[in-house]
């Protein structure tokens, strides 16, 4: 069975394109693998061929450093929160700006500054037993759910951006299918690559059905021509005593062999 693969990081919820993967593309398999929220590491995850595919995470509007040797489509954008220990004071606003937070401690949220704390799970540990605050995408804090801390969204904090990338020398009709699935295409669209194979098919099909047909009708006319020529006769011999002045019908009656008197 063929297959194809994708990296998602934390916070992408992949689960509605692989459900309609699944009932489109039954005859292909299609894998996932979660990895670390770090840009350099997954890319080269791709470039190893590890996968088809990948989701990463970039600030948003820079989805274009990517795109060398690679397709790049931004998806969506994520809002950015800050997270705390629970119990902190921040827990009593919806929302904040970064200046209500003067005087914080914050920790580096740079794929290095993670690592340097242990990876993002032991990140939120250490934010959870009060020694700092930490701004994250707020898909990636509901994505590791801890009870721990307590997020909150940050109105003036730039966003991240969702990116889906692939190597454009692998590009082929199965990235393609994913690609359309992702973008939102119906099942029936033109664009997607096992419809346009699809309507193919059936244009393959009806040509051969209009060639049989038309072959047939050829064959039968060829029939009928030859047996119309068998049943004609030779020309002009007619049918016997059907011609004009047979002995018979029209003309003048014969004469009686007397005179009148």
């Amino acid at each position: 069975m063929d297959s194809l693969t994708f990296l998602y990081v934390p916070g992408v919820t992949p689960g509605k394109w692989i459900r309609r993967w699944e009932e489109r593309m039954p005859q292909v398999s299609l894998e996932h693998r979660l990895v670390d929220d770090d840009v350099a590491a997954t890319l080269a995850l791709l470039e190893a061929g590890e996968a088809s595919l990948a989701f990463v995470r970039v600030p948003a509007g820079t989805s274009a450093t990517l795109r060398e040797g690679r397709f790049a489509i931004p998806l969506y954008e994520e809002q950015q929160a800050v997270v705390a220990a629970k119990g902190h004071e921040i827990a009593a606003f919806d929302e904040l700006d970064l200046e209500d937070l003067e005087g914080e401690t914050f920790f580096d949220n740079s794929p290095e500054g993670i690592q340097a704390l242990g990876g993002l799970e032991t990140a939120l540990e250490v934010v959870a037993s009060g020694a700092g605050l930490l701004v994250l995408p707020m898909p990636e804090v509901r994505h590791l759910n801890n009870p721990e801390v307590v997020a909150r969204r940050l109105r003036d904090s730039e966003p991240s951006e969702i990116v889906l990338v692939w190597r454009q020398d692998a590009d082929s009709d199965l990235i393609q299918e994913f690609v359309g699935i992702v973008r939102g295409r119906r099942a029936d669209s033109g664009r997607q690559p096992s419809v346009n194979q699809e309507q193919q098919a059936q244009a393959a099909k009806a040509r051969k059905t209009r060639s049989v047909v038309a072959g047939a009708q050829g064959t039968s006319k060829a029939r009928s021509g030859a047996q119309k020529g068998r049943s004609g006769g030779k020309p002009g011999t007619g049918k016997p005593g059907g011609g004009k002045g047979s002995g018979r019908g029209r003309g003048k009656p014969p004469s009686s062999g007397r005179k009148g008197r």
